[in-house]
């Protein structure tokens, strides 16, 4: 091979080596290009999937408020009405006894349930109107109900509940829970109940409530 054709073969070879170390850094480029841009791509994602799952939030947390705004209003309302016909003891009480029976005392069903009870005396001399009776195996419920409560409606309960084994002879054989229920109970009247081991029902957000829960510690009932 002549000195000629050698240097142009040689030449021919470096001009090769020179495009594709050309391409090669293209290449590289446009990688390391495509991997920012994917890199870009992925963080866009990132943010805009962040920004939903934070708008999704604040929008769960609103709707949760309104929601219980809502049950509350409504609450209300249906207390003031019930109020108003005269029929809480039907419409509030009785059913928020049943929630709390359940919640407190673990009864699903009462053996007995009367509300509105009406009795005559052993010597059927008097006859007196109980608000909310209830018994179950273990447990015997008095319900007081005032839809305006007072230190006096109070203190005439306090003064009724000795004499309850003479209307309820079954009182002796089961525990006696008595219950002062309303739609709603200042923190006064409730630390006077809690001070007589009388349960303070009250309406809350969700129904009626008890608002004195210490006082099922007094009277041994385990939580």
């Amino acid at each position: 091979m002549s000195d000629t054709a050698l240097k142009e073969r040689v030449t021919g070879l470096e001009q090769f080596m020179m495009e594709l170390a050309y391409e090669t850094t293209k290449t590289s480029m446009a990688v390391r290009q495509l991997s920012e841009e994917m890199k870009d791509f992925k963080n866009e994602i990132r943010n805009d999937t962040k920004e939903f799952k934070e708008e999704m939030r604040t929008f769960k947390t609103e709707l949760r408020s309104d929601t219980e705004k809502l049950k509350k209003e409504m609450n209300k309302k249906w207390g003031e009405l019930a109020n108003k016909m005269g029929t809480i003891v039907e419409d509030i009480v009785a059913p928020g006894l049943k929630g709390v029976a359940a919640e407190y005392f673990g009864i699903s069903e009462f053996d007995f349930f009367a509300p509105r009870l009406r009795l005559k005396s052993a010597d059927r001399s008097m006859i007196r109107e109980f608000d909310v009776i209830a018994e179950s195996n273990d447990y015997f419920f008095v319900v007081e109900t005032k839809s305006t409560p007072t230190t006096e409606y109070i203190s005439d309960f306090i003064k009724l509940i000795p004499q309850l084994d003479s209307w309820f002879p079954v009182i002796r054989e089961k525990k006696l829970i008595p219950v002062f229920a309303s739609l709603s109970i200042s923190d006064e009247l409730v630390r006077y109940l809690t001070k007589n081991n009388i349960l303070a029902m009250a309406t809350r957000e969700d129904g009626m409530d008890i608002f004195n829960t210490e006082v099922l510690e007094n009277l041994g009932i385990i939580l």
